[in-house]
């Protein structure tokens, strides 16, 4: 956030402010996008994720992102005059809001639920692993890379047609119980042939002739 707000010249020139004065701008205006964009998203996740369905709210996050991204990205240098400062905050602030209201709270909320019981711990443990290795790898692009600004936010709007089509692929679980999910239940209600001859053979009793 730092990095696109200073590259239309959100903050001002900073050689002409002071490092605190440079921080509390900074602070400023990411306490101002986080409030006004990603706390409610997560807030509205919370109160529709069982009414809405997980896929459907992860599908519509991830395609608002896109279409935010690249409304972004396409019309950067006009977003870069003064007088449009405002308005490319606000559409970073929904950026955010559909990041939160969408596959930044339901990627939390499915690796609890979609994997089988005896493999959840573990499978959840790489599934997060594996967003703290994404969330490194783009950190360190905007910090390293040459790439300008605009073209990072076609990247980034990229990566969130990637997770469209991921989530495709991935179950509903609105509504369900774990067992439910995983196919517990069919498997305890549904008995193997061996086991139902055994328990049939309990109640054969045998009686003796004399």
């Amino acid at each position: 956030m730092k990095d696109i707000f200073s590259g239309i010249g959100w903050f001002g020139d900073a050689s002409q402010m002071s490092p605190l004065e440079q921080t509390y701008k900074i602070a400023r205006t990411q306490a101002i996008i986080v409030v006004s964009g990603s706390l409610p998203g997560y807030f509205l996740t919370v109160l529709f994720v069982d009414r809405i369905g997980r896929i459907k709210i992860q599908l519509m996050g991830f395609t608002m992102m896109t279409i935010f991204m690249i409304g972004l990205a396409a019309s950067y240098k006009f977003w870069s005059s003064p007088s449009m400062h405002a308005g490319f905050a606000i559409m970073y602030a929904f950026t955010l809001f559909f990041a939160n209201f969408g596959p930044n709270s339901t990627t939390f909320i499915l690796p609890t639920e979609i994997f089988p019981t005896r493999l959840r711990s573990t499978c959840n443990g790489i599934s997060a692993a594996g967003g703290k290795c994404g969330a490194i790898i783009g950190v360190l692009w905007f910090q390293y890379s040459q790439t300008s600004i605009r073209s990072s936010l076609l990247l980034l709007a990229g990566c969130n047609l990637v997770g469209i089509m991921f989530t495709l692929a991935l179950p509903e679980t609105k509504g369900m119980s774990l067992e439910d999910i995983t196919g517990e239940m069919d498997e305890v209600s549904e008995p193997s042939e061996e086991s139902a001859t055994v328990a049939e053979a309990e109640f054969i009793h045998s009686v003796e002739i004399s």
